[in-house]
């Protein structure tokens, strides 16, 4: 079972890669603390400090304004491809390698289909208007048990 999400943003795919790779932007939208760049062979952490998590990615494939391949650590992969729309950009993201039992992966695909949903419309509002939605940050706001 695997996670597919997918989002028309209306800006050329130069735009959206730079957001998915440049922490400078990405931390708009998505995660609020990145030790560097994605870039070829690079190996980052990511933090969502609102909820005390970190993750280390690790780039596997990087095609510029094109495609972008990491994995998790965990064993899950995550790839992103932009295709030119006539509108701007179609992104697709796919994540694949969950593991556990058949229950487990199944609540760790719906939260992932959950949270890239967010994470694209978030980056949607930042690159069509500027506006930085706080869907990742308040998704689950602290003290709140769900």
């Amino acid at each position: 079972m695997n996670v597919k999400v997918h989002m028309g943003i209306r800006r050329p795919p130069a735009d959206v890669f730079k957001a998915l790779v440049d922490p400078e932007v990405t931390t708009r939208f998505w995660f609020t603390h990145s030790t560097g760049p994605l870039e070829p062979g690079a190996k980052v952490e990511w933090r969502w400090e609102m909820y005390d998590v970190s993750s280390t990615v690790l780039v596997r494939e990087f095609e510029q304004d094109r495609r972008l391949v990491f994995d998790w650590g965990d064993g899950t992969t995550a790839e992103f491809l932009l295709t030119p729309w006539e509108k701007g950009t179609f992104v697709v993201l796919t994540e694949t390698g969950h593991q556990g039992t058949p229950e487990e992966i199944a609540e760790t695909v719906a939260g992932s289909t959950g949270g890239f949903s967010f994470m694209l419309a978030a980056c949607k509002a930042l690159l069509e208007h500027d506006v930085e939605l706080r869907v990742v940050l308040d998704h689950i706001p602290p003290g709140v048990t769900v």
